[in-house]
């Protein structure tokens, strides 16, 4: 995702939880990272932005992370809830949203984004060009057998993973 942003133009602020994630951060071309399990990193985006915010979050951690994402953006940000690994998100009042200032909140999945056989093949087109054209990297970070698929599901709870996870026949 911070290849995709970096390449739009976008300042990519990340997010980790260890140091290794830090390295990898950089590594794909974060501008910024913040250890979220060591500062608030809702406070470091306002210091990052002089107090503007910033206009979008993509949060795939969920319920340890949520509540300072949406405190990192500026009015009417949006905060996109794409995965829950620390678990899920809890039900949010609204006037959250009206007090963050006209916030807009979306959790996205696949299914809505590839309805129609013609919308996968331009989505999944977009991507594959975007790999061909080394314009997105895609790491892969483990592999196992499919025999051990309960051990590759355990290791993504546990968030125990980076990069993709291959299950193979």
């Amino acid at each position: 995702m911070t290849q995709l942003a970096k390449a739009k133009g976008a300042r990519v602020v990340g997010t980790v939880s260890t140091e290794e994630k830090e390295r990898l951060a950089r590594g794909a071309g974060a501008d910024e990272v913040i250890r979220y399990t060591e500062r608030d990193f809702a406070a470091a985006v306002d210091d990052l932005t002089g107090g503007e915010g910033v206009p979008v979050v993509y949060d795939g951690v969920g319920a340890s992370t949520y509540e300072a994402s949406l405190r990192s953006l500026r009015p009417r940000g949006m905060l996109v809830l794409f995965g829950a690994s620390s678990g899920p998100v809890p039900p949010i009042d609204p006037q959250v949203l009206n007090s963050g200032g006209s916030l807009f909140l979306t959790r996205p999945t696949t299914a809505h984004y590839t309805a129609t056989r013609e919308e996968l093949e331009w989505r999944t087109g977009e991507l594959f060009a975007a790999v061909a054209a080394g314009e997105l990297d895609v790491r892969i970070g483990a592999t196992h057998p499919l025999a051990d698929a309960r051990r590759a599901h355990e290791d993504l709870e546990g968030r125990r993973t980076t990069g993709k996870v291959l299950l193979i026949p």
